[in-house]
């Protein structure tokens, strides 16, 4: 079954959602112990440009692969 480029990136995005949470209690767990001191306005907003980092990324891996996919020879 084929999945449309709609819900490739509605997947994406819903990953990268989730994963944006993990991301932003990670660096203000970690970035103190490599003497990195930011705020939490800081930490969203780096967040933010690697969610959008990360959702590009994921879309276009998406559709690559789903372009190799369609263009694989049966057999």
């Amino acid at each position: 079954m084929k999945q449309s480029r709609l819900m490739s990136l509605v997947e994406a995005i819903t990953n990268v959602i989730v994963g944006y949470g993990v991301a932003v209690v990670t660096q203000i767990l970690i970035f103190p112990i490599f003497g990195l001191h930011t705020t939490l306005a800081q930490n969203l907003q780096m967040g933010l440009l690697f969610t959008g980092v990360s959702i590009i990324r994921s879309f276009l891996l998406r559709r690559l692969f789903e372009a190799i996919r369609v263009a694989k020879p049966e057999g």
